[in-house]
């Protein structure tokens, strides 16, 4: 169902046929943004912005909506509901429509839409640089729960001593899951489970047992640990980050610095923010761009 604010916004479900202008529009909001702020753009080109769009479009398990003025698309955004937990974004809004609601109008229809759904909590990855988003999502409530360090590069240590890391398995989803719930008190078994038929995850053992995983060492992968070596296994088997890079806690100061010491770079400073359900992670975890 459509919605219609007093300043003219109009927000309603996204269609198939809407793919091509709100990749257009996140790619233009985007590097706008970070161009103005002297930070490289997430997405390289207009096409990949697109595909994203695209895929998530097409998720059954996503809820995108598109915003309107005067029939004209003017941004979109994204709930990731795989999890118990809600994922935001991208919420994207074409440069030329700003400071005109679409915005708030399209973080409250998500919002909306998980307190619909009995969502335990919603989630969100912000760029810390964006004062305007930050002001935007803490007055929807949103609090602020981590600083976040986007890394980019190769590590120069490849492996670490004791630690095995192979592709995940189906089989390996029992143990995956209960790390998560050990972490973090919920799992994140359907993303994984994507990972592993994309063939993107990988699983880390350490004397015998499986201590961690990831659903894909990027920007739209998360990974779950028992320590920092286990993490740190994971992040030099990795030949590449995808996208703009793998997101560090950055007051995992010991984490932060062994990739700083393996010839890995800090990209952009980020920030992860909640409402509703939120434990303080036992482990080491590097989120994805939704949370």
């Amino acid at each position: 169902m459509a919605s219609k604010s007093p300043s003219g916004v109009i927000v309603r479900a996204a269609l198939p046929e809407d793919i091509s202008v709100c990749g257009e529009i996140c790619y233009r909001a985007f590097s706008t943004i970070n161009a103005a702020h002297n930070f490289p753009c997430d997405f390289p080109g207009p096409e990949m912005a697109t595909g994203v769009i695209s895929q998530m479009f097409s998720h059954p398990d996503f809820y995108c909506v598109v915003a309107e003025i005067e029939g004209r698309i003017v941004g979109s955004n994204v709930l990731d509901e795989r999890s118990i937990i809600a994922g935001v974004g991208p919420i994207t809004i074409d440069p030329d429509a700003q400071n005109l609601g679409v915005g708030r109008k399209l973080m409250q229809a998500v919002i909306d839409r998980a307190n619909e759904r009995g969502a335990a909590g919603i989630r969100l990855v912000q760029a810390a640089f964006h004062n305007r988003s930050l002001s935007l999502y803490a007055s929807l409530g949103f609090d602020v729960r981590e600083p976040l360090s986007c890394i980019q590069g190769r590590p120069r240590e490849r492996t670490i001593p004791g630690c095995h890391v192979r592709p995940a398995k189906t089989a390996d989803l029992d143990a995956c899951n209960a790390l998560s719930r050990q972490v973090h008190g919920f799992d994140r078994s359907r993303e994984l489970a994507e990972g592993i038929e994309e063939k993107t995850a990988m699983v880390v053992e350490r004397a015998g047992r499986l201590t961690g995983y990831a659903s894909g060492l990027a920007f739209f992968g998360h990974a779950t640990a028992e320590s920092n070596l286990d993490m740190q296994a994971l992040i030099a088997s990795a030949e590449s980050f995808a996208g703009p890079g793998i997101l560090v806690p950055s007051r995992n100061s010991a984490l932060l610095r062994w990739c700083l010491a393996n010839g890995l770079r800090v990209v952009q400073p980020m920030t992860l923010m909640s409402i509703g359900l939120y434990n303080q992670p036992e482990g080491a975890w590097l989120p994805c761009i939704s949370f």
